[in-house]
């Protein structure tokens, strides 16, 4: 194959020791692969970057610029260690199909293309993120017991310290030895969210920020080595007027309290409390405890997610999609639809019928395969096959039970423990696969067309304000090793189907955006509820305050409780000026009525029960759309005569042929891609 030599020009600032590079489709340029892109060399010119590339003569090649560190590999022959920190993510990436020998291309400044600007943050390749926050969920987190201080109202700052000086001096070429790339690479940033808004990942001033019983207070450390790190919070009076140490030169400087990183390798939890002491600056005396809760957020090991495509933060503007919950609706609402939620059966049911995504939960078995099923606990039965008198019910978690053992269950939902839904008892003892409850993610994605979305919610406890736990499980699964086989499972079987990630707990929302860089993610919030419980987490418990957690951590957008939006309709409007995708859940979204005035507020999606019984069989919007796209390329004629391409339009903005009415709940909906 003939090959031309293109040099590559681009213009972006970086940090000290951080360099540019490209990636992209062909193997000159790493197949996608952050580990194998190209580096750029700074040239003469103030922030321009050039590298000379032969790539194959005649072939579109794609690619994307990023920034980042490139780190030798610890094992010999391995590749080197990249840590990306910005990289391009338009929909359309850069393109080139160099005819000549030899090609220049001058792309501008890094992150513009076709003149929009879109760059995002990377994710964890090799680096580990630790997070410690301090908030008034439970409790005030300071509690002082030295008189002196009882009255007192403090600023706290966090110091990252740990990192033994340099003893060798930096030769003429300015190398830089591992432990000034550890100091380079580990880097320390706050952010405050509240129901008023979010200031998020910015350096601290010089004496901290107060605590107010509103906020939720969060450090994130990005590091190569998270288990040597002394993590130290400085504690000043607010009223800074006076020096506790003469001559000091941080007035109000009273006190400390240390955190070492290898005490979360060593309880082996990656989410927890550490309650720690406050030591007085100009004595040994301790004025009082601080209550930090931590979170540690792992790389996936030996998962590599490429660069070829992003939809972290993409939402194609079109209208409110049909979303349908467990499928064509939960077998437990009022008029549930025949078949079974959850199944096979019941997502293809749905699939048929319009919808562009439908909503399920996923678990892990005991053995740690990803099932599909709502509840995490389920009751069994010791009846026998023909006695359906004498029943005695046992609730057992979910995660207690293989996959085998699941499989071989007859399902029984929790609520017959209270005599109320029996119905389950008088079913068939035998399933047909496609209706078995507790399908593998994995039979998911084989099964069901790839036309129909997914709405994924990641399935976790909650605590209540009262301090009780939903499923009285206070303990789960670790949430690392949880998200690393779901998110795995989903990489390797997704293939090009749209995939949008939810879960009401915001840090497992807060580690999928970590831990992978293609799939957008939904805040599941209740919001001010009659229905439900309040929330221990001060993130969870308004819709206002969901907003601000979501635009802080990049998400893109939230799932809200339609309980409180129909009375708060302005939610809608106040979102979407923030840039925020909005779903809604509930069962207010089961009534037409409700769904309509959502609708017409500017609701991205409606996830509802009985979406069979509210729309004919038809295609969804996708399928429609790709039928449009069609047609502008391949002739009408064509067309006609390939079956393949027979899908029946079904958009409102589409008039039936033969003049009768459409469904006026079906519209054009909003889809991620």
């Amino acid at each position: 194959m003939e090959t031309t030599e293109v040099t590559l020009a681009v213009r972006g600032d970086t940090s000290p020791g951080e360099l540019l590079a490209v990636v992209g489709s062909c193997e000159a340029l790493g197949n996608w692969c952050h580990h194998r892109a190209v580096t750029l060399e700074p040239a003469d010119e103030d922030g321009l970057w050039k590298k000379t590339i032969t790539v194959p003569r005649g072939v579109v090649s794609k690619y994307r610029y990023f920034k980042g560190f490139f780190l030798e590999s610890k094992n010999a022959g391995a590749p080197c260690q990249v840590i990306v920190n910005k990289w391009e993510t338009h929909q359309q990436p850069r393109t080139m199909c160099p005819t000549e020998t030899h090609f220049v291309t001058d792309d501008g400044q890094f992150g513009i293309h076709n003149g929009l600007e879109c760059v995002d943050s990377g994710w964890l390749t090799c680096q580990t993120e630790i997070r410690l926050r301090l908030h008034y969920s439970k409790q005030a987190p300071v509690s002082i017991t030295k008189k002196k201080y009882k009255k007192s109202r403090f600023r706290i700052k966090l110091l990252l310290e740990g990192f033994e000086e340099e003893d060798e001096e930096e030769d003429e070429e300015e190398t830089l030895s591992p432990m000034t790339w550890l100091q380079k690479t580990t880097t320390l940033e706050i952010s405050i969210i509240s129901s008023d808004g979010y200031k998020s990942r910015h350096s601290q001033p010089e004496c901290g920020y107060a605590l107010e019983p509103s906020q939720w207070t969060e450090y994130s450390i990005h590091t190569m080595d998270p288990d040597n790190l002394e993590l130290t919070f400085e504690f000043f009076e607010e009223n800074m007027g006076e020096h506790v140490v003469e001559g000091d030169a941080q007035p109000g400087h009273v006190g400390t309290a240390c955190l070492l990183s290898s005490s979360f390798l060593e309880t082996g939890q990656d989410a927890g409390v550490s309650t720690l002491p406050i030591m007085g600056r100009n004595s040994r005396q301790t004025l009082g405890k601080v209550r930090v809760d931590y979170l540690v957020i792992r790389p996936i090991p030996g998962l590599q997610w490429n660069m070829s495509s992003c939809f972290t933060k993409y939402w194609r503007k079109r209208g409110a999609l049909d979303v349908g919950h467990r499928g064509a609706g939960s077998t437990h609402a009022a008029k549930h639809h025949k078949v079974r939620e959850n199944t096979i059966a019941s997502f293809k049911s749905a699939g048929n019928h319009g919808a562009a995504y439908v909503e399920f939960d996923v678990h892990l078995s005991k053995d740690s395969v990803p099932i599909v099923y709502h509840d995490l606990t389920c009751c069994i039965t010791t009846k026998t096959k023909k006695d359906k008198t004498s029943l005695e019910l046992i609730e057992v978690p979910v995660k207690d039970l293989t996959y085998d053992q699941l499989q071989l269950l007859k399902l029984v939902h929790a609520t017959a423990l209270n005599g109320k839904d029996p119905k389950d008892l008088m079913d068939d003892e035998e399933e047909v696969d496609e209706h078995q409850p507790f399908p593998s993610l994995t039979q998911i994605f084989q099964a069901v067309p790839e036309h129909l979305g997914f709405n994924i919610e990641l399935k976790w406890i909650s605590q209540m304000k009262d301090g009780s736990w939903e499923g009285n499980l206070s303990t789960y699964f670790n949430k690392n090793k949880f998200l690393d086989i779901i998110l795995s499972c989903v990489m390797q079987n997704a293939g090009p189907r749209r995939i949008v990630f939810s879960c009401f707990d915001p840090d497992i929302c807060t580690m999928v955006r970590q831990k992978q860089n293609k799939y957008p993610i939904l805040f599941l919030t209740q919001g001010i509820s009659e229905k439900y419980p309040e929330l221990m987490d001060i993130r969870c418990r308004t819709t206002l305050i969901a907003m601000s957690f979501a635009q802080s951590e990049n998400l893109l957008g939230i799932s809200a409780h339609a309980e409180e939006l129909l009375k708060n309709l302005s939610h809608i409007r106040e979102a979407q000026s923030k840039g925020l995708v909005m779903f809604s859940w509930g069962d207010d979204n089961n009534d037409h009525e409700n769904r309509m005035i959502l609708r017409e507020q500017g609701i991205d999606g409606l996830i509802y029960d009985r979406i069979c019984d509210d729309k004919s069989e038809e295609s969804n919007i996708f399928q429609v759309e790709e039928q449009h796209s069609l047609q502008e390329v391949i002739p009408e004629e064509t067309l006609k005569s390939c079956s393949c391409y027979a899908i029946t339009c079904t958009a409102p903005n589409c008039t039936p042929a033969n003049g009768g009415n459409g469904n006026t709940e079906s519209d054009s909906g909003l889809s991620s891609s």
